[in-house]
């Protein structure tokens, strides 16, 4: 192999790897943007819209362009039904019950619960599919939810018996996710994952506008400028560019090591929610989330080793993870 050649791949390697770490950073500041709208008075259900409704042009900017790239083929009205209803599942309400548990908790929990969601799909998957789990895995579950534990009892030091209503509602919104995510396995490789994504976020903006305008239909248009610019920020910003990184990265150094940079999530969001929001880190904090983060490497190393090269650089394993935030 020629000097040039390895040069180019380390290069498109260290892109990548720089790419997938800012995606993971940039979708982690969401939660962050929500806690500081909290502080202006404005409630979850606007919020929600918002997000949805300012990243929906920003989502079909994105399907157009690739329409031009790539030809898209006809979906049946069967699928169509099939994407808004996972619209509704794994973008709306993941992204409410999300939403409204950051009301309770910190945002360095919240990341942590939400980092799990691959061990929700793993129990799922077991308890409903019936299909097994290696001893290896079970490990990994059980060393993740230890953190989760350890995390949660320093929050229920800092907002008592509040913390286990937002625990509560981020774990719905992890399982929601999940639900979301073994059902839409099928149709990413058939559809595409550009396109789910964009009709299932379309799905969700319609829901949480309808929902919006039954709960305070003034409160869309009423909102002081820093909610309007917090949510543009949270679209854009913590939405749509770092979906874009993330998809460019799997592109460039597949999915496992995409997966594996998103460690970097969880330890941004407490040092965010620390030097923004002003929310203490300690070591029982620190303690946590090495877990969690060392209970989810297990995991995606398990899930690499296993993969065969090809399929490790697949760009449909993409299937719009984290657009939630």
């Amino acid at each position: 192999m020629h000097a040039s050649t390895i040069a180019v791949q380390r290069k498109r390697y260290l892109y990548g790897i720089l790419m997938a770490g800012l995606g993971a950073i940039l979708f982690s500041g969401k939660a962050i943007l929500i806690k500081l709208a909290f502080t202006y008075g404005a409630n979850a259900e606007t919020l929600l819209a918002l997000r949805m409704l300012m990243a929906l042009p920003l989502f079909w900017l994105i399907y157009w362009w690739q329409s031009r790239k790539q030809k898209m083929t006809p979906i049946s009205w069967l699928d169509c039904g099939k994407i808004f209803t996972l619209g509704f599942l794994g973008y709306f309400l993941s992204s409410y019950l999300d939403f409204l548990g950051l009301q309770y908790i910190s945002v360095g929990l919240e990341r942590i619960v939400l980092y799990l969601t691959p061990t929700f799909v793993l129990l799922i998957s077991f308890f409903v599919l019936h299909k097994a789990i290696s001893r290896l895995q079970w490990t990994a579950l059980i060393v993740g939810y230890l953190g989760v534990i350890t995390v949660f009892f320093q929050d229920t030091h800092s907002t008592g018996s509040a913390a286990w209503l937002g625990m509560l509602l981020v774990f719905g919104s992890a399982c929601s996710y999940a639900a979301y995510m073994i059902v839409s396995g099928e149709m990413v490789s058939r559809i595409g994952s550009i396109r789910l994504v964009v009709y299932a976020s379309t799905s969700s903006a319609l829901f949480s506008g309808l929902q919006a305008l039954a709960y305070r239909p003034a409160d869309l248009l009423e909102q002081i400028p820093q909610i309007y610019w917090l949510s543009l920020v949270n679209a854009s910003v913590c939405t749509v560019i770092p979906m874009l990184l993330i998809m460019i990265a799997i592109h460039r150094i597949g999915s496992p090591l995409v997966a594996q940079a998103g460690i970097l999530g969880p330890a941004s969001t407490i040092f965010m929610g620390w030097a923004v929001l002003s929310e203490p880190i300690t070591w029982l904090q620190i303690g946590g989330m090495t877990l969690v983060m060392g209970a989810m490497w297990l995991l995606v190393h398990n899930d690499s080793q296993k993969q065969k090269p090809l399929e490790s650089m697949n760009p449909n394993g993409f299937d719009g993870k984290d657009l939630l935030g």
